[in-house]
């Protein structure tokens, strides 16, 4: 399984940009666009696209994030350091486009990497549902990318990246692994004023470990044996036992 890339795009407001974006893909031999909520996109984006039409007419739409990065393993969000709120707990290190590939490319999967508006970036609840965050480093007199630039670094960074042969955990698992993480807060009492931060670091530790399918499968038994030892594990159909839950003996 060889590592695919999925460019999203979300919100785009000119469709000039959407064009260009399917442009810079094709220079650097990715199709897989993703458009949450765009603009309308009619003949600015076609003339735009040039030899590219073919990408933006297959690109798909998507009415939420949750949908356009459907089946990615891993979530990775641009944004710009001045974009960030610190007070909101957004966790860095933010990646470079040079160092992300370096940690991608022993993995195998498909990685989304999500650009957000032109006015206004991400929010920040939306920030802290990515797995990883990068930005494109950029002079302190003018900071701000034009999307399709930005789009076009990114792609010529990572073009030669072939990736290797350790899979990268089902998206959906480890959907799974934060609720459980979620869940396992709750029961310990964690002080309610530190949980968000403590969760949101603990979304970013995976995040960037690239965790294995395997590895997934393992965390999650380790949290339902110290939910079962400690009495509040969720009831479970008599005589059957998750994947996680047998999985720490399978592989521990």
């Amino acid at each position: 399984m060889s590592l695919k890339i999925r460019i999203v795009l979300v919100e785009p407001m000119y469709q000039g940009n959407v064009g260009s974006v399917a442009r810079a893909m094709k220079n650097f031999g990715y199709t897989d666009l993703v458009l949450v909520n765009p603009c309308k996109l009619e003949g600015e984006a076609r003339a735009m696209s040039s030899h590219a039409r073919d990408i933006l007419e297959g690109a798909r739409i998507a009415s939420t994030i949750e949908e356009a990065v459907k089946g990615a393993n891993l979530m990775i969000g641009t944004t710009g350091v001045a974009s960030l709120k610190t007070g909101e707990h957004i966790r860095l290190p933010l990646y470079t486009s040079r160092e992300l590939k370096e940690r991608l490319k022993d993995y195998s999967g498909t990685i989304a990497i999500l650009f957000g508006r032109e006015d206004a970036g991400f929010r920040n609840d939306e920030l802290k549902s990515f797995d990883m965050l990068f930005t494109v480093p950029t002079s302190d007199i003018y900071p701000i990318m034009n999307l399709s630039h930005a789009v076009a670094v990114v792609l010529y960074e990572l073009s030669d990246l072939e990736g290797g042969n350790s899979p990268l955990a089902n998206g959906f698992d480890l959907q799974l692994l934060y609720e459980h993480l979620e869940e396992l807060l709750e029961e310990i009492d964690y002080p309610p004023h530190k949980k968000d931060k403590t969760f949101l670091m603990l979304r970013r530790i995976f995040g960037r470990a690239g965790l294995t399918p395997r590895e997934v499968q393992t965390l999650r038994g380790i949290i339902r044996k110290t939910e079962r030892k400690m009495g509040c594990a969720l009831n479970e159909p008599e005589g059957q036992e998750t994947e996680a839950s047998a999985s720490i003996e399978k592989f521990i």
